[in-house]
């Protein structure tokens, strides 16, 4: 199973696209990009808007290799309601549009579903389904697993893909898994490797959560980004983490590390960003999917 994330907090941009191919099958989950629209009452600095455009670029190119894609909810850093024409010909499978969602995004799904229009070869909802393509199983969380520790902005998908002895997890927005139901799935699957999303720390999670599952799984690598990197001492905020992963030998690592790059953190530094490379703050920039 070859897993090769595309853009992710750590790599600049606000993003979980992730690629995955076996010998029978490949998805792209969740290919949308976008920028935070204000942090710190600065707007996205000229080089996030270039390194967003750059891994469009990437995730517009891999979904040509896809069969499969998927769409674990309805924000932008997600999906890209503005480019129907990357799903065509593909298999979709979507978050239900109707049922456990938020007002928001709703509306977001309908407008979506209306820009795909006739162009997929399929659209499915996705929650709790199981299809099996060769020696390939993807399987999908049940319905009302929440985005973060409520339903205040809806819910999520969580993707799970195995093939022979390799079985991988991608969480989507579960914020550091802090709800019951939602760690409980990851241990179920029990996955060797999962991209999960960290905790908004700002916001007062914690990494907690994400020490009960690596006691309770046999996961080796754990990925964590998104979230997380918008926290300047992110590192920091995982020694509890780290500190467990180590007894039970797990490599834990946010994206930019599995792929052996080089952490570039943009938006919990953009103020530091317009200081050494200056540029028009209050020049205004339109991108259709820029925000949450």
């Amino acid at each position: 199973m070859k897993i090769v994330p595309l853009s992710f907090d750590s790599l600049g941009t606000r993003s979980m696209a992730t690629y995955v191919e076996t010998p029978d099958v490949a998805v792209l989950i969740d290919p949308g990009v976008a920028l935070a629209p204000n942090r710190y009452s600065y707007p996205p600095h000229p080089i996030e808007v270039e390194r967003m455009m750059e891994d469009w670029r990437t995730i517009e190119k891999f979904s040509k290799k896809s069969d499969i894609m998927i769409v674990t909810h309805y924000h932008y850093d997600h999906h890209n309601p503005e480019a129907p024409e990357i799903y065509k010909g593909k298999q979709v499978f979507i978050k239900d549009p109707d049922k456990n969602i938020n007002k928001n995004q709703a509306k977001r799904a309908k407008y979506f579903l209306k820009k795909l229009g006739k162009l997929p070869k399929l659209i499915e909802t996705a929650e709790g389904k199981e299809i099996q393509f060769g020696k390939t199983k993807i399987r999908f969380s049940p319905p009302g697993i929440p985005h973060g520790p409520d339903e205040k902005l809806g819910c999520i998908v969580m993707t799970v893909m195995s093939h022979g002895a390799r079985k991988f997890v991608h969480t989507s927005d579960v914020e550091g898994a802090t709800v019951k139901s939602q760690r409980d799935f990851i241990v179920r699957e029990n996955p060797d490797t999962l991209i999960i999303d960290g905790p908004l720390t700002w916001l007062g999670l914690h990494a907690g959560s994400m020490c009960e599952i690596v006691k309770k799984s046999r996961i080796k690598n754990f990925i964590v980004d998104h979230h997380f990197l918008r926290d300047p001492r992110w590192k920091e905020k995982m020694s509890s983490v780290y500190e467990v992963a180590k007894e039970r030998g797990t490599r834990v690592e946010c994206v930019a590390e599995y792929l052996g790059k080089k952490i570039t953190m943009y938006e919990p530094f953009r103020k530091k960003l317009f200081e050494e490379h200056p540029a028009e703050k209050d020049k205004p920039i339109y991108l259709p999917w820029l925000a949450k």
